[in-house]
């Protein structure tokens, strides 16, 4: 699956001046113009010290050792390719979520009987749980970041860490429990206490782009996602409000020069996908009740809809990150398809704030998407080389 393009655009040849040779101020903080979500599919040296680790026959610091030694080649590859922010590929994680929220105080992970269920019958083996109070009582990936900090040479480094909503989303009343929290109220309030103490230890610790993602107000824009909520007694009238509440409590009071960006997709777990809709349904809140400073938006299918709710984005420093190009696949989109769907955007949200990037990680979680390191490196490079051409710099 390449970029999805509107009927007659592949015959489409004439680029529209908006990006034939724009006249964009280059960026000086994150989100840059080429940029992407974070996760980078695991090298076979790492995939296998961590099977042995959970085999039983390989120590944690020896899996250590092993990241240790996989993430700073990483970041190097990124800086090398041009990329101006660099992640650590979230190579010590099984998961872009549940390693980060199962560390938090009170959640746990599991594996349930009834599994969650990627298109195509693609079942994720865990799931989340609340058995106590809800903190914030121990560093969590601060440490990672600081790795990732000391290795980089030209990058700013960027950390990703799952946005407090997917503690709730998928599991709800029934996965928190009820001596601990009678009241939902007070779970969300303490859920969101713990990721202000995260976000504040992350900026203590020097981190200046940090990314939330957040998958479940993406999901708020499918039908089908809705009627299952409602279908297990969940109140879905107000969970908008109640998710956009907490990313702004978690981000509250973050330092001047700290960008914070979001992440929305509808699924991404070995190519696959959950939900469908495009973003009217949540742009009004996401975009102006939402304090971030980025937006990193899937827009690689016809799944994600079409571009006209970025008219809601407010004109100014907010920054929307086209995912364009598919992680979920190798074929590599042509130039031409990129240049005209950031044209299509272009009509609704100035050039000056859009950018570039594939529309989700490679690995979201540790056995990636299907597809080459090798075809990873190359789209990454497509987005810096786009980049360079459509806005003038990355």
């Amino acid at each position: 699956m390449g970029a999805w393009l509107p009927d007659g655009a592949q015959e489409e040849t004439r680029m529209s001046s908006s990006t034939e040779a724009a006249a964009v101020a280059p960026r000086t903080r994150p989100p840059f113009r080429a940029d992407h979500v974070g996760s980078l599919l695991r090298p076979v040296e790492l995939r296998e010290a961590r099977a042995a680790h959970k085999a039983g026959t390989l120590a944690a610091d020896a899996l250590r050792a092993v990241e240790d030694r996989c993430i700073p080649a990483a970041i190097r590859k990124q800086e090398e390719i041009g990329l101006r922010a660099a992640t650590d590929g979230e190579y010590r994680r099984a998961y872009w979520h549940f390693d980060f929220v199962s560390a938090l105080d009170g959640v746990e992970l599991y594996e349930p009987e009834q599994k969650i269920q990627f298109k195509g019958n693609v079942p994720l083996p865990h799931a989340l749980r609340v058995t106590g109070p809800i903190r914030w009582s121990r560093p969590v990936m601060v440490d990672d970041w600081r790795f990732v900090a000391a290795n980089v040479r030209t990058a700013v480094p960027k950390q990703t860490i799952p946005s407090p909503s997917v503690v709730h989303f998928r599991g709800g009343r029934r996965a928190i429990d009820a001596k601990t929290y009678p009241d939902m109220d007070m779970f969300f309030a303490d859920l969101t206490e713990a990721y202000h103490h995260a976000v504040q230890a992350f900026a203590a610790a020097g981190c200046r782009y940090l990314q939330l993602d957040e998958v479940n107000i993406a999901y708020l824009c499918d039908p089908e996602q809705i009627a299952g909520l409602i279908a297990r007694g969940e109140h879905v009238e107000n969970l908008l409000q109640i998710y956009g509440g907490m990313i702004n409590r978690a981000i509250e009071g973050r330092p001047a020069d700290m960008t914070i960006s979001m992440h929305l997709c509808r699924g991404n777990f070995r190519s696959t996908w959950v939900a469908s809709g495009g973003y009217e349904p949540v742009a009004e809140v996401l975009f102006n009740q939402i304090n971030a400073d980025a937006y990193f938006m899937e827009y690689d299918s016809d799944r994600a809809g079409g571009f006209e709710p970025l008219r809601f984005v407010p004109r100014g420093h907010k920054v929307v990150v086209l995912g364009l190009v598919t992680s979920k696949t190798g074929e590599l989109e042509s130039k031409d398809a990129l240049k005209r769907r950031i044209d299509a955007a272009a009509k609704y949200l100035p050039l000056e704030q859009l950018a570039l990037s594939p529309q989700c990680g490679f690995a979201s979680t540790e056995e990636g998407n299907l597809l080459t390191e090798e075809q990873q490196w190359a789209k990454l490079r497509l987005c810096v080389d786009v980049a360079r051409e459509v806005w003038g710099s990355v």
